[in-house]
């Protein structure tokens, strides 16, 4: 990094978001949350690739003909490539908790919310629940969970699950991507490390990063993989496999039977 990319003090010049507190998703967040996301997160287009090819095939298999939910929607971006693609046979259901997420999605899908086949809503995981229309024409064949169950509180996450089987069709997918723990505490420490090395080499100074860690102390909460993948077991989901993993980042596809 050269000098003029810093300030006098040593902090970084892109480091555009700074926590002043507890981490909290308002507006400032939100109209710099995919940078972030994409400056955070290594092998990040990757994973988004992912979840859209993988989601595609299961779309594909009902001809499009189905509704995809997308928990923690944040600006769209996970849901925006299923919209583009199948937006003339499809339904889209996007839930948020952040207003200023839900702001700059209602931006994005300003004509297919007119349209009516995107419909966006404020709603809070920990105690409501999706409240669709699945019906026979367009039944739930695919939800999407990207980077949201790690917010929701450890004793709902059981609950959001089994409500998300529950309301899928036979053969339709749960894509679920996470922050997660090392299966010891020796192999965290070194995945969190790696981590840490490499958001610094995209430009994050090192107090930026300290605090950051600091913010999302008690707000995000990481678990396992395995745990993660026992969470969707007992949400009924036989076929549960990782399609996408980075240190301690990972992506599963669960399969309802």
């Amino acid at each position: 990094m050269t000098p003029s990319m810093q300030d006098p003090e040593g902090a970084d010049s892109r480091d555009t978001v700074e926590p002043k507190g507890s981490w909290v998703f308002d507006s400032e967040v939100a109209l710099s949350f995919d940078d972030m996301l994409e400056r955070s997160i290594p092998q990040y287009s990757v994973m988004r690739d992912a979840v859209t090819g993988l989601g595609c095939r299961f779309m594909d298999a009902v001809d499009g003909r189905a509704t995809v939910i997308d928990l923690g929607c944040s600006r769209g971006a996970a849901l925006a490539p299923f919209v583009e693609r199948y937006g003339q046979t499809g339904r889209f259901y996007g839930v948020e908790v952040s207003e200023p997420m839900l702001d700059e999605a209602r931006s994005l899908f300003t004509k297919p919310i007119k349209q009516g086949t995107v419909r966006l809503e404020r709603l809070d995981l920990r105690t409501e629940w999706v409240d669709i229309d699945a019906s026979e024409d367009y039944p739930n064949q695919l939800t999407l969970c990207v980077l949201t169950l790690q917010f929701i509180p450890m004793e709902h996450r059981q609950r959001l699950l089994t409500n998300a089987f529950d309301a899928m069709r036979s053969g339709g997918a749960f894509l679920l991507v996470e922050k997660v723990l090392g299966s010891s505490s020796s192999m965290d420490r070194l995945f969190v490390d790696e981590y840490y090395q490499s958001k610094r080499n995209h430009g994050y100074s090192q107090g930026s990063i300290d605090r950051k860690r600091l913010s999302l102390e008690g707000v995000l909460v990481p678990v396992t993989a395995q745990w993660n993948e026992e969470l969707l077991r007992q949400a009924g989901f036989h076929q549960v496999d990782c399609f996408w993993r980075w240190m301690n980042f990972a992506g599963w596809v669960a399969v309802k039977p």
